[in-house]
């Protein structure tokens, strides 16, 4: 009987190498995404300086602002690990509590995205201005989806959390969750160094 109930609650298949196939799935789709994001930074840093019209990243990066949204999404790292830890010590509180800020904090760094966005319009780079504008919309819009989807996600599992849906036995959607999450706050450091601190 209690043998059946295990094999009940054990819905996780692994593979021959012993790891979770949802888990290695998700390593193997973070590789692609690895691919994904090389791509567009390599594309921005070869038109890096190449453009021929203003204005330039000099003219309008505002770099205290862009350290405070990296910050921002940095603890948002943090939130996501004691998140995990209060699924996984089966504190429904704990859980929701954190989960609550990870979404707080990235929906915080969209809305310093979108800002960001609004300004550089207005003081004249479009997509279509210049390399500068292509480039780095493409890179930095793509990464905000990214991390608008991550929003998205938690909020299914803080919804999921509040009913009663995320016991422990379920922390390995968290986890994966929170290695989604890991994933895009390591992208957008990368982005933050080459993009706005080396120009």
């Amino acid at each position: 009987m209690a043998e059946a109930a295990a094999v009940a609650h054990d819905d996780h298949h692994y593979t021959s190498t012993g790891l979770n196939s949802w888990k290695l799935g998700f390593w193997t789709l973070i590789g692609s995404e690895c691919l994904f994001f090389g791509t567009l930074i390599s594309t921005y840093m070869v038109y890096k300086g190449q453009s021929i019209v203003g204005p330039f990243s000099g003219d309008v990066f505002d770099i205290p602002l862009t350290t405070i949204s990296t910050f921002v999404l940095l603890m948002s790292s943090l939130a996501m690990v004691l998140a995990l830890d209060g699924v996984q010590r089966g504190n429904r509180k704990l859980s929701m509590a954190w989960l609550g800020v990870v979404i707080v904090l990235g929906a915080t760094f969209l809305g310093f995205q979108v800002y960001e966005f609004n300004h550089f319009y207005h003081v004249g780079l479009g997509l279509d201005t210049n390399l500068l504008g292509s480039s780095f919309y493409v890179l930095t819009g793509f990464h905000g989806a990214h991390v608008f989807f991550g929003v998205v996600w938690l909020t299914t599992l803080f919804v999921m959390s509040a009913r009663g849906k995320l016991p422990p036995s379920k922390a390995l959607n968290v986890e994966i969750a929170g290695l989604y999450w890991h994933f895009v706050d390591v992208v957008w450091i990368v982005i933050f160094v080459l993009v706005y601190l080396i120009q």
